[in-house]
């Protein structure tokens, strides 16, 4: 049987349950608010119209709208009116960011044969979008240094730290050489960081079929995979250490900012780096030599894959135009009718690489019409208890420039009012997908029992249950992931320690339009939520989020899912230093077993080969008595006690809870990227967009660091310190009630 056919069986067997979440209480709400939020909710739900959705993508994608183009600004115009439409407050915040864009792009093979790279993506049949050539930006890697090198070029796979290991054990080195590498495997910027570490002049990413391709279905425009011409663009910038303008680091690119002279700024690339399509790449990969690939490297391209170096040798020539270009953010409020100085924050960013239909269109017309159904309500009289602010960022794309500038700017008020942040990009139609600080993973899982999946009739929450009872997995509640990085809520939630949400509906929208000409229009409509009823569903799932936090009697966190997620959080450092003490053991005992036989023999030439240092038994008490604490602490709280607490009582509770998350923060930052201040979860560095949950030890222990692992240990235990006492006030207030 299928995995599509055993999710079907287990969805119609599921269509008969019942919806409990209605017949619960609400989280943070007494039994009378809560049944006024469910009225609000009800009368949310009748305003949501799918057909707003489809008529907004069409204007907004209609033109290609990079950071400065002219679409750009008539999209954020169309935004603003719409917004103020609607019954809010409008800002249009202007932030003057580094955006550079190509002048110079020539790749050419040159030995042993010749072949120049077209580095363009013809328009197909039946898109009139992809005949916008001369509007948009062509593919490109943003934050890419000029470079002009000439080099043999040599296979790296996915080019992440465990291929130059391999590459390392067949004896192959990448210095002085122009490197090769598919997307996936992580994310693009760390591709050009760790091979200019590697000793490596130059960089080319390409898409394989096998990953983003013919080999996953039919390709664009017969199906929604990436056709042999499409390139992924993206920006390259160093987003682990700090997005945002490299110019005006840690501060708001602002019109009258001090700005560093562009050989300051940091998070640049140092070798050129230019992203190219597999039909261009055919040609490089089918001239190398060498050895074989290794079977886990070979891609789907009809040829067999080697690693070279050579004889392939390739000539990459990039230039840009080193420019300041606009980001507009628009920030449109509906101030609370009894906190107006407590904040919900709701966004997206509305720039894309070319169309943007997909990326990042569907979320962020998802957002309008949550916001339109939100600015009725109050014209109705119901108002928001909190204030509540929708914003559409600008120059996301190019390293999450329009938020970060923004946070930066405000952050001072930021920390004194924001409750939480609400993001969604990208979304399709599938399975819910959300991610976020596991102090609200209770409260958002109440959300996901009481929105209905529009294809099955039942729950979102009953669907995605289903979906992973075919993986092997039971779930009793919806499961929030950790926050990594690659969307605006990075700035709110790793830098200012603000509770963040990222969710969207994905798993039966793939495609290979990412980044490319081909996120249209016409290509979301086939391929990706046709009649945007996910997409209204997404409005549904994110507007109670939304609603609920801004209605609340209490702020909805509790302690109970944190303190058991830090709780195997700690348990995966713990092993990750063990499992890396037995491996030092293991491989320094085969080191010795192997020299002895070498010296033993007098034929050979002996050189010993080097151990590595030992593992050091590392003092996890500090973080394990953090962890001891809050989870004592953690069943001592309810939820349902506070909503009883008196109204002076829950005021202070909620300035508590406002600035809990921000507990898990040290001022200092991580080790070498000091603007991530989040000590439970960053990016990783060299992971990029993919979570690294307690990364001041973790990574320590990675790089086998042991010295500073001890000293991030000591801080992470201060830091759950910090957070325990809050723990410790918050329960003291409803302990009193």
């Amino acid at each position: 049987m299928t995995a599509t056919k055993s999710i079907c069986l287990l969805i119609v067997a599921l269509l008969s349950l019942p919806v409990h979440g209605q017949e619960a209480s609400l989280m943070g709400f007494t039994e009378k608010s809560a049944a006024t939020e469910r009225e609000t909710e009800a009368a949310y739900d009748e305003k949501i119209t799918p057909s707003n959705l489809d008529e907004w993508m069409q204007y907004m994608t209609a033109h290609p709208h990079h950071v400065g183009s002219p679409y750009d600004k008539k999209v954020v115009d169309f935004m603003a009116e719409k917004f103020r439409s609607w019954g809010y407050d409008v800002e249009v915040e202007r932030f003057d960011v580094l955006f550079p864009t190509p002048k110079v792009r020539k790749l050419e093979l040159l030995e042993p044969a010749t072949y120049t790279a077209m580095l363009q993506e013809p328009p197909v049949d039946g898109d009139p979008a992809t005949n916008q050539t001369d509007e948009a930006l062509p593919p490109y890697n943003a934050f890419s240094i000029d470079g002009d090198v000439t080099a043999e070029l040599v296979f790296v796979n996915y080019g992440v730290p465990a291929d130059y290991e391999e590459l390392e054990k067949r004896g192959i080195s990448v210095e002085g050489k122009i490197v090769i590498a598919k997307y996936q495997g992580s994310w693009r910027g760390i591709k050009p960081k760790v091979a200019a570490e590697k000793g490596a002049i130059g960089c080319i990413l390409y898409s394989d079929p096998e990953d983003d391709g013919y080999y996953r279905g039919e390709t664009y425009p017969e199906g929604a995979y990436k056709n042999e011409y499409g390139v992924q663009r993206g920006a390259v910038m160093d987003l682990p250490r700090a997005p945002g303008d490299p110019l005006t680091p840690g501060y708001g690119a602002t019109q009258d900012a001090e700005r560093l002279d562009i050989s300051e700024a940091e998070g640049l690339t140092e070798i050129p780096v230019l992203p190219i399509s597999y039909h261009d790449a055919e040609p490089l990969l089918r001239a190398l030599g060498g050895p074989v690939a290794p079977s886990s490297w070979r891609g789907a391209l009809p040829m067999t894959y080697h690693i070279g170096p050579g004889p392939a040798k390739v000539h990459l020539q990039l230039e840009f135009n080193w420019e300041l270009a606009p980001a507009y953010d628009v920030i449109a409020t509906l101030e609370g009718a009894e906190y107006p100085d407590e904040w919900v924050i709701r966004g997206n960013h509305h720039d894309a690489w070319v169309h943007g239909a997909n990326d990042p269109i569907s979320g962020m017309v998802a957002v309008m019409e949550e916001a339109r159904a939100v600015g009725e309500l109050a014209k109705a009289g119901m108002r928001p208890k909190r204030t509540i602010k929708y914003a559409a960022w600008g120059a996301e794309e190019p390293g999450l420039l329009g938020s970060t500038e923004w946070v930066e700017t405000h952050a001072d008020e930021l920390k004194d009012k924001a409750v939480a942040y609400i993001n969604t990009d990208g979304s399709g139609r599938g399975f819910l997908q959300a991610g976020g600080s596991h102090t609200l993973e209770k409260f958002f899982g109440q959300i996901t029992e009481d929105v209905e999946d529009p294809q099955t009739g039942v729950t979102v929450f009953e669907r995605r249950k289903a979906a992973e009872a075919v993986g092997g997995t039971d779930i009793a509640s919806f499961p929030l992931s950790a926050l990594g990085s690659g969307s605006d809520y990075s700035p709110f939630f790793q830098h200012l320690g603000i509770a963040a949400f990222n969710m969207g509906f994905g798993g039966e929208s793939s495609g290979g339009e990412y980044h490319t000409m081909y996120d249209s229009y016409a290509h979301y409509k086939r391929f990706k939520d046709p009649d945007f009823s996910y997409g209204g569903a997404l409005a549904k799932v994110a507007g109670r989020t939304t609603l609920r936090l801004a209605n609340a009697d209490v702020l909805p966190f509790e302690f109970t899912r944190m303190a058991q997620t830090l709780r195997e959080y700690g348990d995966e450092v713990m092993k990750l230093a063990e499992d890396a003490r037995k491996q030092t053991e293991r491989e320094n005992r085969l080191v010795r077993e192997n020299a002895y036989v070498l010296a033993a023999d007098p034929k050979e030439a002996f050189s010993a080969p080097e151990e590595k240092e030992e593992v050091p038994y590392l003092n996890f008490a500090p973080l394990q008595n953090g962890l001891g604490r809050i989870s004592e602490l953690a069943d001592d709280y309810s939820a349902a006690a506070a909503t009883e607490l008196s109204e002076g009582q829950r005021e202070e509770i909620n300035r508590l809870f406002m600035d809990l998350e921000r507990q898990l923060t040290r001022e200092e930052g991580l080790p070498r990227r000091p603007w991530f201040v989040h000590h439970v979860y960053a990016p990783g560095f060299y992971t990029g967009y993919g979570v690294k949950t307690l990364p001041g030890v973790r990574e320590a222990i990675e790089q086998r660091n042991f010295d500073e692992a001890q000293e991030q240990i000591d801080k992470l235990g201060e830091v759950l310190g910090a957070y325990a006492d809050q723990m410790q006030n918050i329960i003291g207030i409803v302990a009193t009630k």
